[in-house]
């Protein structure tokens, strides 16, 4: 399965299990007087937009290069990341919003059986995270990376949720606030994740060097190539799943223009069959002196 394909397999889990869980989650906070709930109902409604956006910055960052992008058009993922992270501040305000207007304002403590549907909710959402991340991994996709987050953060949501019902069922009235407190806090860790998620996408959209690993693995599978001595400068920029780069490799002072060519080719070849994620790989050959 192509890492286009595994990403958009795992959009697809996520869209599906997105729009269940906002169901159940709406109608057990209404059924039980729960605004942590609801609240939860709210994010996970936002997540299911947010997946499509990921499904089509997926599909639009895979199409092939063409004249007017000769690089192809992987840019398109962290801009979508970007708009993804949009959505997830959205929720955030809104949640925090109605949950500080519901803090001064009297209701009913939740209903017990909410702190059921609230643990296998947080076991799926985790679950769901581990599915997603793992994908994200294995595509490099930053936008996957960014839905997988969403799991993760809806995930903590509902664990706060899960302590607010908590307290206010234990502690009776009066406490009745307590599920409403814990939507303002996952609140604020959904704007935490936000940044989190943003930073990574930022640095690729502005070529930030991230990748030593990478280059170190390429510098040593340059070497083992007959006729390569040495590498140089290695400058690497992702663009959606893939990475472009540019390699400056020593070759013998001595040998022909032709066959300095013939070199940089087989050195290109080899470098994308050991790692089939490089896009344009650029070979800049130096003379050793």
């Amino acid at each position: 399965m192509s890492s286009e394909q595994t990403a958009i397999k795992a959009t697809y889990f996520s869209i599906i299990g997105n729009t269940c869980l906002a169901i159940i989650k709406g109608l057990a906070g209404f059924f039980g007087n729960s605004y942590a709930l609801i609240a939860d109902a709210i994010e996970s409604t936002t997540d299911i937009f947010a997946s499509f956006l990921v499904l089509f910055g997926i599909k639009y960052s895979n199409r092939p290069a063409d004249k007017n992008h000769p690089y192809g058009h992987g840019r398109a993922e962290p801009l979508i990341t970007f708009l993804v992270v949009g959505f997830l501040i959205t929720s955030a305000t809104i949640i925090a919003y109605e949950s500080i207007i519901n803090i001064g304002t009297p209701h009913q403590l939740p209903k017990p059986w909410t702190l059921i549907v609230l643990a296998a909710i947080i076991i799926w959402k985790e679950y769901s995270f581990r599915i997603v991340m793992k994908r994200s991994i294995q595509t490099n996709s930053s936008s996957l990376r960014a839905d997988a987050w969403h799991h993760r953060s809806d995930a903590i949501t509902s664990v706060a949720a899960f302590l607010g019902i908590s307290v206010a069922l234990i502690l009776g009235n009066g406490y009745e606030s307590a599920d409403d407190w814990a939507a303002l806090f996952a609140s604020g860790f959904i704007l935490y994740n936000s940044y989190l998620i943003f930073r990574p996408a930022l640095g690729e959209i502005m070529d930030e060097h991230l990748y030593d690993d990478l280059i170190e693995q390429i510098r040593m599978i340059s070497i083992q190539v007959d006729g390569i001595i040495d590498t140089e400068k290695c400058f690497i920029r992702k663009a959606g799943m893939q990475y472009h780069v540019d390699l400056h490799a020593t070759v013998d002072s001595n040998i022909t223009v032709k066959e300095g060519h013939d070199l940089a080719h087989k050195l290109k070849d080899t470098l994308r069959e050991k790692i089939p994620e490089l896009g344009h790989v650029l070979i800049h050959v130096e003379p050793n002196d």
